[in-house]
């Protein structure tokens, strides 16, 4: 945070201390207003509390009598100084302007406001669907400027993403592989219990791995049928599956499985599949 920051009323023996004037905080976090105060030594507080509304012509509302604000916000002040609000499980509606308000024997003021804002982590993917060997750009934000400078935690499928730039909000994939298939988040450093949404990133490639099972295995006699099944790895999945027998030209049959019944001696031969997707062959 900054340094201390003295805000004058504009009356002899008032003055209200903040530590800072804007706070940057994360949803969920907790977060402490510190705040300090003086006031006439014959004067007797009343009370004092923190507002966020004050409609012309009406008193501002103290907000522990504000409904969901109990048990979510504390005055950690006294009746002497200290004025310090406490803020607990930060809502992103929590974002607002502040104000102290304090009431003596022989007058009312209200500090200037301190402005909270309340941040959310988001993760972007741009893109999030690619095919093998292009860029992926990850990129961690918060909608104001944390303070001290933050540091990031990278996540894949769950499991910290080790090498990487914790101090950059930005984390870049430059070639892409199927293995980088995965669901990504990311979180500032010391807050992992508070991390963005996932993303999902696609990886797109064609097919490979392509193989051939026989059934029946083993000896084939002349009268009986086997059928050829084709399997590979693709993404997104094979769409056409086309099957030829070495040295013929023409294809001699098309889908994942070909069945060749009530088989001859001319059947016998050497059979392989293609497999295609809507990448590539």
């Amino acid at each position: 945070m900054s340094n201390c920051v003295l805000v004058v009323l504009g009356k002899d023996g008032w003055s209200v201390t903040y530590t800072t004037l804007s706070i940057c905080a994360l949803k969920g976090s907790t977060v402490n207003i510190s705040c300090s105060y003086t006031y006439p030594s014959n004067h007797e507080i009343k009370t004092a509390f923190w507002f966020t509304k004050w409609e012309s012509g009406m008193d501002p509302e103290d907000l522990s009598s504000v409904p969901g604000y109990e048990g979510h916000i504390e005055y950690l002040g006294d009746k002497k100084s200290d004025c310090t609000l406490r803020i607990t499980n930060l809502r992103l509606s929590d974002s607002a302007g502040y104000r102290f308000r304090l009431i003596t024997s022989g007058d009312k003021i209200a500090g200037s406001p301190v402005s909270l804002t309340v941040t959310d982590v988001v993760l972007e993917m741009n893109p999030t669907s690619v095919s093998e060997g292009e860029g992926v750009t990850l990129t961690c934000r918060t909608k104001c400027t944390l303070d001290p400078i933050t540091a990031y935690s990278w996540y894949k499928n769950g499991q910290p993403i080790t090498n990487t730039n914790t101090y950059s909000p930005v984390y870049s994939l430059f070639s892409v592989s199927s293995e980088d298939t995965g669901r990504y988040f990311c979180a500032v450093k010391g807050h992992e219990d508070l991390p963005s949404a996932e993303e999902t990133l696609t990886v797109t490639y064609g097919s490979r791995n392509t193989s051939v099972s026989v059934s029946p295995s083993g000896v084939i006699v002349e009268g009986s049928s086997v059928t050829l099944t084709c399997s590979s790895d693709a993404n997104p999945p094979v769409d056409k599956y086309t099957w030829y027998k070495k040295n013929v030209a023409s294809p001699k049959a098309s889908g994942q499985s070909y069945s060749i019944t009530n088989i001859i001696s001319e059947d016998s031969g050497e059979y392989y599949c293609e497999a295609e997707n809507k990448i590539a062959s």
